[in-house]
């Protein structure tokens, strides 16, 4: 038995930023290998710097934290189907984000920046003439919707991803862009790899989801990637929780 939905996205243009590992990597290979001409970013200076798969794949390095960095790349994309905004961090730098310079910074890195990204793709995405409109969709984080006080500012910019969701798709449903936000559960990561190994940590984590486990990054993927189909062409504004079940207890 069966019971499986095949991905087709022939001729279409994407770009998934932070896909270097993570949810951010299996969702450029599902687009890739589903005949997506996909164009990745990631921090170092070049593809052969990762231990991943990026073949079929047109490389760009991206420092998120330098808005030059990010005009740099806006300024070269005439034409954009899929927009995914997957890069991001808690702690970035290794800062205490407790710390008001280090609340400012993770503010910066995961929603400003992004944000920043996104506006300077708008002509890009208009521009498109994929079946169902251009689709943006951004990653934000169930520390949106419950406290993590460890990483507040992390939280903060997570919540103002959904506000912002809500927002770009009202303003640019009439340019055909639809915009919508997966909100991850606990994955199994890079990012969760340190925590998994605490079990004061993991082991609250793992009791609050009702399926007993970590979500896997092609999980998350597959979600993004049908919010991406003209499946989905009435689907705008939408914050999408794929957790386990967890908020729903």
């Amino acid at each position: 038995m069966t019971a499986c939905a095949n991905f087709d996205f022939t001729g279409t243009r994407a770009l998934v930023t932070g896909a270097t590992s993570g949810i951010g990597h299996a969702t450029a290979v599902l687009l890739r290998d589903a005949g997506a001409d996909v164009m990745v970013t990631g921090t170092r200076p070049g593809p052969a710097d990762y231990d991943t798969d990026l073949t079929g794949m047109s490389y760009r390095r991206l420092n998120l934290t330098d808005p030059t960095s990010i005009d740099d790349l806006t300024g070269t994309v005439d034409t954009l189907d899929v927009l995914i905004n997957n890069a991001g961090a808690n702690f970035p730098g290794g800062v205490n984000e407790a710390d008001p310079d280090g609340f400012a910074a993770s503010v910066t890195l995961n929603l400003t920046a992004p944000y920043r990204l996104t506006v300077g793709l708008r002509k890009a995405l208009a521009a498109s003439t994929a079946p169902g409109g251009a689709s943006v969709v951004f990653l934000s984080s169930l520390s949106a919707l419950r406290a993590v006080t460890m990483v507040p500012g992390y939280g903060a910019a997570k919540a103002g991803i959904a506000s912002l969701t809500h927002n770009l798709a009202v303003k640019w449903a009439p340019r055909n862009i639809r915009v919508n936000a997966v909100i991850p559960g606990m994955i199994d990561t890079p990012m969760t790899a340190v925590a998994q190994t605490v079990p004061e940590i993991i082991d609250p984590e793992l009791a609050r989801i009702p399926m007993g486990r970590l979500g896997t990054p092609t999980e998350i993927a597959n979600t993004i990637a049908f919010l991406c189909t003209e499946q989905s062409s009435y689907t705008t504004g939408a914050l999408i929780v794929v957790d386990g079940g967890s908020t729903s207890q």
